[in-house]
């Protein structure tokens, strides 16, 4: 509790962001504007939900997700960084890297024309140093209006190169998965981890029936969730991302997790922002480099 009062004294802003402990204890920003509302947890810097004005919710949060430090949580926007997947040398090492399971800090917060933005930052300390021998510092920013972009910004801030993967491993509300397509990733060569690690080509927009897990490649245009059951597409805009993984776990290994909720696949797809695969990210000392994913919702 002694954090929130730390938060709101040096970051709040009456009637609109607001730091608090949430029924599990963690610790939270809520943000409520005329566009819409969205909670981001200190941990990971995870997006939890975002729910535009007059709107479904948008970004989807299992009712199963537990908040337990040093875990990764079901649902939200989990960041993917300094490695996305398994560790490329090490398989003992955390899935996703190590930012989406550990503390970030409040950088700033602030009221533009017409949205909100919290950007958090994390630096990788001696614990995670040992895996990941770099100095860097990493920052991402949320910025809620009619639309909602996220920015993930990393600085090498050591004396020699480094090379990362990393993701916005985004978990979108759809109404029905069975009445979804996603368009704008046709005719693109993806890797299916499904079917092991075999190299295919999309025909059409894609379908889900079944467990999906793709890396596709190549793919720099926005993608678009079409979502029939309620009755509106999700666009999705990159910038500094050539690669997109679609992922859906379906039935049994989502009923395995134990934390996606009673038939939650139903409810869900990842749709995410991704350097992955050969989409590899070399910084030089000095050197800055910025993903951004911006999301958006239009009628059917």
């Amino acid at each position: 509790m002694c954090d929130s009062k730390i938060l709101n004294e040096k970051f709040s802003i009456p009637g609109l962001i607001e730091f608090v402990n949430n029924d599990q204890g963690a610790l939270v920003a809520r943000v409520e504007s005329s566009e819409g509302t969205m909670e981001i947890a200190r941990q990971g810097a995870q997006l939890l939900f975002w729910t535009p004005k007059d709107q479904s919710p948008v970004v989807w949060l299992s009712p199963q997700a537990q908040f337990k430090s040093g875990k990764s949580l079901r649902g939200g926007s989990p960041v993917c960084w300094p490695w996305f997947g398994p560790h490329p040398e090490n398989t003992s090492l955390p899935g996703h890297g190590f930012a989406r399971n550990l503390e970030w800090q409040i950088l700033e917060t602030s009221r533009l024309r017409d949205a909100t933005r919290i950007t958090m930052i994390f630096e990788p300390g001696e614990e995670q140093q040992k895996n990941w021998p770099h100095q860097a510092e990493l920052t991402l920013s949320i910025t809620m209006g009619e639309t909602l972009e996220m920015a993930l910004t990393t600085h090498n801030q050591g004396e020699t190169a480094f090379t990362i993967t990393q993701a916005l491993h985004t978990y979108f509300n759809v109404g029905d998965i069975s009445r979804v397509r996603v368009k704008g990733l046709e005719g693109k060569e993806y890797i299916d981890k499904v079917v092991g690690n075999t190299r295919q080509h999309q025909q059409g927009a894609i379908t889900i029936g079944h467990e999906i897990d793709r890396i596709y490649l190549d793919c720099p245009e926005d993608i678009v969730i079409v979502d029939e059951e309620l009755k509106r597409r999700i666009r999705i805009a990159r910038q500094g991302s050539n690669s997109t993984v679609i992922w859906n776990p379906w039935a049994e290994k989502g009923e395995a997790f134990g934390d996606m909720g009673e038939d939650g696949y139903k409810n869900m797809l990842c749709v995410e922002t991704t350097n992955a695969a050969k989409d590899t990210i070399t910084l030089k000392p000095g050197e800055i480099f910025t993903q951004i994913s911006r999301y958006t919702v239009e009628s059917l």
